[in-house]
């Protein structure tokens, strides 16, 4: 079911490293973000695939993990993501895509879900990180998507009282994503 497939698609940080994803699943997974929706169907989005271990050795450092976890630094070793999809905008297309990144970022994310999979969109990375990958001038990195079979467990909870949406980690290393309740975000329209 849709809603499952939905719940169980969280950002995961920590991955089992050493169980690789060929190109062609990485592929298959760029293929459902192209049949998404694009803002005027421009499709400004270009896709860089990459698995090999000396490509994503260059890549992590460049990467910000986990803004509300202080003090933590990233995965270690063992546990970094296996494949990189590298969102770009062709800028001779358009100069904005923050729809298309969104619905197709998604639908990556999902289609890894179904197949055991997990990933995490990181858009706080080192502008250096187009000089390491030879990126052309007229493509511009939007985000990251860092993927691998998932070694770590994500459970979404209510939020509290004081609204805090804070993720965290507890001593087991079980992330919780506090995450505000149906009514607080909905509002119905007065009827006639």
């Amino acid at each position: 079911m849709l809603s499952k497939i939905i719940a169980e698609t969280r950002s995961y940080r920590r991955f089992w490293q050493a169980e690789s994803i060929d190109i062609a699943t990485l592929k298959e997974l760029v293929d459902l973000a192209r049949l998404g929706g694009s803002a005027r169907n421009v499709q400004p989005l270009k896709y860089l695939l990459v698995n090999s271990p000396s490509q994503n050795t260059k890549i992590f450092p460049q990467l910000g993990w986990a803004g509300y976890l202080k003090d933590w630094p990233g995965p270690v070793e063992g546990e970094r993501p296996s494949a990189y999809i590298i969102c770009m905008l062709d800028t001779r297309l358009s100069n904005t895509a923050e729809c298309d990144l969104g619905i197709g970022t998604q639908n990556i994310l999902l289609g890894a879900t179904e197949k055991g999979l997990g990933g995490c969109r990181i858009a706080s990375f080192s502008r250096e990180l187009e000089i390491i990958l030879n990126i052309p001038d007229h493509l511009q990195i939007l985000m990251v998507l860092a993927l691998g079979k998932p070694k770590e467990k994500v459970l979404i909870e209510d939020s509290g009282p004081d609204g805090d949406i804070k993720y965290w980690r507890d001593a087991s290393h079980v992330h919780h994503v506090p995450k505000r309740s149906l009514a607080e975000i909905v509002m119905v329209g007065q009827s006639d």
